[in-house]
């Protein structure tokens, strides 16, 4: 069988890998193909696209937007987009300014919690890529204010902790929207990160998302048991869905999450891929 890894980030956002050293991971795992999904950012794709047609790897471009969600946090995935569409290029553009905006504000809640951290500081953690909070528990984790970026999440910087702050400005709808009307693939991203427990809530959640023209479900994911990977899989059939999956690697970033194998177990299908391109020909623009 032939594999994929369709949730990757570079270091176009916050994973620690360049878009070519990427697909050479990629290319040394023997997968397929993998989809560059960096947030807010179609920044690293086209370069790993021309490495990806010299090595021999599949390189679906690709995005991971945040959205709205009352609880947890729901991000949504795009794949196949045009690159060059500039309606996506207006709305990662809003995106980036309130990702941009939230981060000071971040770090002066931390300062006032007796966590000294600057913004150059910051800067230099990200190497010229886009900030966001992961950045952030990367320097307080290499300050040893903390023991691990997970940690870091914990303490300050998930939603409810004391130095969080709100970022995400699309609703789901603008999200799904500005996916299709570039010819993209519109698809839920880690289900779990909702944080509904009960199968009848989530089911709830994307039937509200099929009415405003959700496309998919990434089922097989790193953070998935298996229970939850066959209640999502469940419920893609049951709505016509299509199903996807990835690792979500973002290299140092999260040391104990590997390119195309998750956390040891997964494997993601290359029939997923020809999934999204089945859809990607019936999507309206």
């Amino acid at each position: 069988m032939k594999y994929c890894d369709l949730h990757c980030h570079t270091t176009a956002s916050d994973g620690s890998d360049t878009p070519a050293e990427l697909v050479k991971l990629a290319r040394d795992a023997g997968l397929a193909a993998i989809a560059v999904t960096d947030h807010d950012t179609l920044e690293g794709v086209k370069e790993a696209i021309a490495v990806g047609k010299e090595l021999g790897i599949e390189v679906i471009p690709g995005v991971e937007l945040s959205v709205q969600f009352h609880v947890g946090n729901m991000h949504m995935l795009g794949y196949l987009i045009d690159l060059d569409c500039k309606e996506l290029q207006k709305v990662l553009a809003r995106v980036q300014k309130a990702r941009a905006d939230r981060n000071p504000v971040i770090l002066k809640r931390l300062q006032g919690l007796g966590l000294p951290v600057t913004m150059a500081e910051l800067e230099a953690v990200a190497h010229g890529g886009q900030i966001g909070r992961p950045h952030i528990a990367r320097l307080l984790t290499e300050k040893g204010y903390v023991k691990s970026v997970s940690q870091a999440f914990e303490l300050y910087l998930k939603k409810g902790a004391p130095a969080y702050a709100p970022k995400s400005i699309l609703t789901p709808e603008q999200a799904i929207g500005a996916i299709h009307r570039c010819g993209g693939v519109a698809v839920l991203a880690h289900p779990f990160s909702l944080g509904l427990s009960r199968p009848d809530d989530l089911d709830g959640v994307i039937a509200d998302l099929v009415h405003k023209g959700l496309d998919g479900i990434e089922c097989y994911y790193s953070e998935h048991s298996k229970e939850f990977t066959d209640t999502c899989l469940a419920i893609a059939k049951k709505y016509g869905l299509i199903v996807t999956g990835g690792s979500d690697y973002h290299g140092k970033a999260k040391p104990y999450i590997k390119l195309g194998r998750g956390k040891g177990g997964l494997r993601v299908p290359y029939s997923c891929v020809e999934a999204i391109k089945g859809r990607a020909g019936k999507v309206l623009t």
